[in-house]
């Protein structure tokens, strides 16, 4: 790996080289390497780009990394990975897609990963999306995830797009089972002229089944953001969708939270708030010595934390 793909892998993922363990490693539309461990097994797949990741029942305190780096103008690719973790699973994984673009052309990473998680296993799910370069070409990812939780299942998905991507569309749909649980946290900011479009879907299928998606959104410039979360009750569930977003300058954002309850037992909140930095925020930092910009920096960087 050159310099710049390194920092894209340690922007995206946390890595400094070519990590332990479990991994798959995908730069400029290529598998650079991969690695199976005793208890997950990477297999290449044969009809199309991407991978099948099998985690063995009862694997604990695991971790797997397979980390997107896109260094070549004008590529464009879509890769499907599939996840199929055993019961009683204990494991995290960390994806994620860096792309550096320093031509004119466009460049796009279009990934499509689906979970099929089983009885009473527990995942972690981390995926960082970053752009960069200095030419004047487009950096663009479209993330899609879909998720199926077997009977008492936990997942927790943490998404984060901070900074240089100008177009996004992010999908995520779940199914959720009996006394199963997913948890969504998605981070975004947006600046320039940059577009962002996220949509979740979550059916809460089982008894006692439950889902708190949250969103924290900043929005500067001239950036447009679109935030739908819906969510199905079709048991006794509890359901909880959050979406509060910072407007900037000339921003757009909108949000649409949506519920549905076709059960007398489904128990559903949605939330949304849109507004601008309050002056007293700026004013209590400024009076310790930031300057305005600087304490607008403070603010955000607290409110995406």
């Amino acid at each position: 790996m050159d310099g710049i793909q390194k920092k894209l892998l340690e922007e995206v993922a946390g890595l400094h080289d070519v990590p332990q363990g479990a991994y798959s490693l995908r730069i400029n539309g290529s598998l650079h390497g991969k690695n199976s461990s005793e208890n997950i097994e990477i297999v290449g797949k044969t009809d199309k780009a991407g991978i099948d990741i099998y985690i063995k029942p009862g694997t604990k305190n695991e971790s797997l990394h397979i980390p997107v780096i896109l260094s070549q103008s004008g590529l464009r690719e879509l890769v499907y990975n599939d996840f199929h973790i055993g019961e009683d699973c204990d494991v995290t994984i960390v994806a994620g897609c860096g792309i550096h673009n320093g031509g004119n052309e466009t460049s796009e990473h279009s990934g499509v990963h689906s979970f099929f998680v089983g009885k009473n296993a527990r995942i972690k799910y981390v995926e960082k999306h970053y752009g960069q370069g200095d030419g004047n070409g487009e950096n663009i990812m479209n993330p899609t995830t879909y998720v199926e939780l077997d009977e008492n299942a936990y997942m927790e998905m943490e998404t984060a797009q901070i900074k240089g991507v100008d177009s996004t569309y992010r999908k995520t749909t779940a199914k959720v089972s009996k006394n199963a649980t997913l948890i969504v946290n998605e981070k975004l900011m947006t600046h320039g002229k940059q577009i962002a479009d996220t949509e979740f879907s979550v059916e809460l299928l089982g008894e006692n089944s439950g889902t708190h998606v949250v969103s924290r959104a900043v929005a500067r410039d001239e950036s447009k953001q679109r935030f739908l979360s819906k969510i199905e009750g079709k048991n006794k569930c509890s359901g909880h969708t959050e979406c509060d977003a910072i407007i900037m300058d000339n921003a757009t954002v909108a949000a649409i939270p949506e519920i549905l309850a076709v059960d007398p037992d489904a128990s559903l909140i949605h939330e949304a708030a849109i507004g601008k930095i309050a002056g007293e925020q700026l004013v209590k930092l400024m009076t310790l010595g930031l300057t305005e910009k600087e304490a607008e920096e403070e603010i955000i960087n607290g409110f995406l934390r």
